[in-house]
């Protein structure tokens, strides 16, 4: 395809413009990089992180630093502009390539700030995943939109807040950026440290097609075939009386009671039927029909969920940070775990949830 042999070229030419010597280029071989780049998700020319804004012909500042290479540079001052702010709309159709990576200020970056605005140091060759990686939102907007309006009261000045996407880096990372909303009163886990030879994004995952070395995790996880099998903790946190499941399950198993208790909540507190429609924006939407799901003529915009009450609200919006991260059970499953916890308890205070069971770690 034209394009794809394009891209190949632009690739090629940037590669050798930036920090990538021709002998490292010939020992890693270029192609292959490039070959396994576009077979990505960074790479994905006709992925809807890149072109959403076709439309509009540019990427508007707020999105550019992560939806655009362009813009990825601005961000980070590689281009001369000032660092650490998007200072003009960004070309469409540009994915994150070599060029975003590869610049002597992406290889300088070692601190992030994140939507808490806690800034984190010392991130290394994680730092420029961080940037894009840590989600819009942060349990203290939750805090924000919540306050002064009674627990349990529908309040118009509400709407869902939305964590965003692939927000890896603000799991791992836990209660020191405060990515979920924390319940007054408990104590949550911080950055989960793996083993020092898988604790970087790049030590776990491929830089260039991001799939994981699940090899190098079997090494050490004896005895299961798939990382969702691996579990250092071995109480029932879900309350199903199985622990032959690895950590995985009992974040999925504990997720489905939580979505469980805010559809009751919202039914009978609320007295607004609610249901989840995966990746549909705004995800909750009015249950009209009653019947738990929400079908494509339920999720549109104009029939979003506007029946919030700030305890809701905070469950509802960690069940979406527990969703956004896919991979949270490697990341910090133990903060994951807390969050759906103390949602589901908060949830437990106004409709029947039976909490006897269940464990908090």
């Amino acid at each position: 395809m034209p394009i794809v042999r394009t891209l190949r070229g632009l690739v090629a030419v940037a590669a050798s413009a930036l920090l990538i010597s021709p002998a490292a280029r010939a020992e890693v071989g270029l192609n292959d990089l490039v070959e396994a780049w576009l077979a990505a998700a960074h790479g994905n020319y006709y992925s809807r992180s890149f072109t959403y804004w076709n439309k509009e012909g540019a990427v508007p500042e707020a999105c550019a630093a992560c939806h655009s290479e362009p813009g990825f540079i601005d961000y980070l001052g590689a281009d001369g502009s000032t660092p650490f702010v998007v200072s003009r709309p960004a070309a469409i159709n540009s994915p994150i390539g070599c060029a975003s990576c590869h610049t002597a200020a992406a290889h300088a970056l070692d601190s992030v700030r994140f939507p808490s605005g806690v800034t984190v140091d010392g991130l290394g060759p994680s730092a420029v995943c961080t940037v894009c990686h840590q989600g819009r939102q942060s349990g203290d907007n939750v805090k924000t939109a919540t306050q002064g309006i009674e627990e349990d009261t529908v309040s118009p000045d509400l709407a869902f807040l939305n964590v965003h996407y692939g927000v890896a880096a603000a799991v791992m990372h836990g209660a020191d950026v405060r990515g979920g909303f924390h319940y007054p009163g408990k104590t949550y886990v911080g950055r989960f440290t793996h083993v020092p030879s898988a604790n970087t994004c790049v030590a776990c995952h491929d830089a260039h097609t991001t799939e994981v070395a699940t090899d190098d995790c079997m090494r050490c996880h004896r005895g299961v075939e798939d990382i969702r099998d691996i579990r250092t903790r071995h109480r029932d946190f879900d309350g199903d009386g199985n622990r032959a499941g690895g950590i995985h399950a009992e974040i999925v198993g504990l997720q489905e009671r939580l979505y469980a208790a805010i559809q009751s909540y919202a039914a009978e507190v609320a007295e607004a039927p609610v249901g989840y429609a995966t990746g549909t924006f705004p995800y909750f939407f009015n249950d009209s029909d009653g019947d738990g799901q929400i079908s494509p003529d339920e999720a549109l915009f104009p029939n979003r969920y506007l029946g919030w009450t700030p305890r809701l609200l905070k469950a509802a919006y960690n069940y979406q940070v527990v969703t956004k991260d896919p991979g949270g059970y490697v990341h910090n499953p133990t903060y994951l775990l807390q969050l759906l916890y103390d949602s589901l308890q908060s949830l437990s205070q106004r409709v029947e949830v039976d909490m006897a069971a269940i464990r908090r770690p």
